[in-house]
């Protein structure tokens, strides 16, 4: 499968948001990465329903919703109606995993586990064939711009191991600190999709950035 990019909309200019939704859009990004913080299992405050709504009704490709809150099960159901197509909720959020992943499936979305940094692989063996994506988070969640943590590497082969005994279909997507500068060295790892805010909205032409993510060839790379 040809790696995706999903351009992160927490680092993009929410005073023309609609011009940034444009750009990725008609850009080469597969998805809206969308990162929801409730300002209690991070210390940050994104956005809400309102704000994930209007993105929805612009955007032409999927929303992958990132919920970085306590307790997501209360709102499964008004992210899938606010548009999510992807939920991903935290492995460290959740009390009874089993029992929200397979609310996110009857709701028709995408179900996705994210582990912080120090959360090791193997907490999601016994939950593996249940998922269609892990998130690795190669930084501390809930702030943008952070260093890219050198351990991923290690956690995506730890990942594709584990995922090729139980669910050779699995997606494993990094986010935190992607970029021109380790994208490479994440593909080759084994990664599936590269979430890239700062990469891509600070660069001078955002749509350019997506491009050379999206175009990076492994194969040569490897040879």
């Amino acid at each position: 499968m040809k790696h995706l990019i999903a351009p992160s909309v927490l680092s993009a200019d929410f005073a023309n948001l609609q011009t940034d939704i444009k750009m990725i859009n008609q850009s080469e990004a597969d998805w809206f990465h969308i990162d929801i913080m409730d300002g209690m299992f991070v210390p940050n405050i994104s956005f809400g329903f309102p704000v994930l709504s209007a993105i929805n009704k612009y955007a032409e490709k999927p929303l992958d919703v990132h919920l970085m809150i306590m307790d997501p099960d209360r709102y499964l159901r008004d992210f899938k109606n606010s548009g999510a197509a992807n939920i991903t909720v935290h492995y460290e959020a959740c009390t009874h995993l089993h029992r929200t992943l397979s609310a996110i499936k009857d709701l028709g979305c995408k179900a996705g586990v994210a582990i912080n940094p120090h959360t090791p692989v193997s907490v999601l063996e016994d939950i593996i064939q249940d998922l269609d994506l892990v998130c690795i988070m190669s930084v501390n969640p809930g702030f943008g711009g952070q260093k890219f943590i050198e351990n991923t590497y290690k956690k995506i082969q730890a990942l594709r191991y584990l995922s090729s005994e139980k669910n050779n279909s699995l997606m494993i997507e990094i986010d935190g600190g992607v970029g021109m500068q380790n994208a490479a060295s994440l593909l080759k790892a084994g990664a599936d999709i590269l979430v890239a805010g700062h990469a891509v909205f600070a660069a001078n032409d955002p749509s350019v950035a997506i491009s050379e993510l999206k175009h990076l060839n492994i194969d040569i790379l490897n040879s």
